[in-house]
């Protein structure tokens, strides 16, 4: 509310220095809303009072409207640009699009703890794209990545740097999230911000000149050994990371983060959990 109220106040201040320039003083001369005993100076204060006020009134709620219907925000600086909407991230088209897995690349749909949520990002992703374990290591060899050399907790699987990815046409699939051992992803705020900074890296290696799609990575299931950030927490920290990290797409390609829209998330909050 205050944003919406501060913006229409710029907003007013424009519009109404606009009119009181173009206008010419007999039009508020010839409006009558006091009797004839008062002055004509101060039925014209008045006129112009009112005016200010309706000019005020109309403006708040544009751009509470504005705000209320806007799907997009766009963050720009002299390097980058940063989209924010909301959207589908696998229904995006002419974008490599970044999908989080886990350290170990676990391919399994299921309720198991240790298995991937059908209606995850990822979920969705291996209903139309199935793969299996050789798949993932086929891949990785492909693209010369190699397994950090101590194990996962996750039955001593082979685990993967968190942030790297593997490429798989139009996607990029990521190593994020520590698994547990039963299989449940973890991981400390440390941890997620060194994540985000390879992702960075690995992005500016893999983005081809096209734009990227990311969604709100960790804004799934993964348990923080500190207190669970929100979607609008972690969002104001992924965009920060990227404005700090000296790895951006080079404009005019951008960076996009597709949202879910739900209950405590707006993008009129971007900024506010900083």
């Amino acid at each position: 509310m205050c944003k919406v109220l501060k913006r229409s106040s710029v907003l007013s201040v424009s519009l109404i220095s606009f009119l009181f320039t173009v206008i010419p003083e007999s039009v508020f001369s010839e409006i009558t809303l006091l009797p004839e005993k008062y002055s004509l100076p101060t039925n014209t204060i008045l006129v112009r009072i009112l005016v200010c006020a309706l000019v005020f009134v109309i403006s708040t709620a544009a751009i509470a409207v504005f705000y209320a219907l806007r799907r997009s925000v766009t963050f720009k600086g002299s390097t980058y640009s940063v989209v924010v909407e909301y959207g589908d991230l696998l229904r995006k088209k002419k974008c490599k699009k970044v999908i989080p897995f886990d350290e170990c690349f676990i391919t399994r749909i299921g309720e198991a703890p240790d298995e991937i949520k059908a209606n995850s990002v990822c979920g969705q992703y291996l209903k139309n794209h199935p793969m299996t374990d050789e798949d993932i290591t086929e891949m990785a060899l492909k693209a010369n990545l190699q397994p950090l050399p101590d194990s996962s907790r996750y039955d001593g699987r082979r685990k993967y740097e968190l942030g790297r990815v593997l490429v798989s046409d139009d996607y990029l699939l990521m190593a994020f999230a520590k698994l547990d051992k039963d299989g449940l992803g973890y991981m400390n705020r440390e941890e997620y911000l060194t994540c985000l900074s390879t992702l960075w890296e690995e992005v500016d290696k893999y983005y081809g000149q096209t734009d990227v799609c990311i969604p709100i990575i960790g804004s799934g299931r993964t348990r923080f050994q500190e207190k669970n950030p929100t979607q609008q927490e972690l969002l104001d920290m992924i965009i920060q990371s990227y404005k700090l990290s000296h790895r951006k797409i080079k404009l005019p390609s951008k960076l996009h983060i597709v949202c879910r829209k739900q209950d405590g998330f707006s993008l009129n909050k971007i900024g506010t959990c900083l």
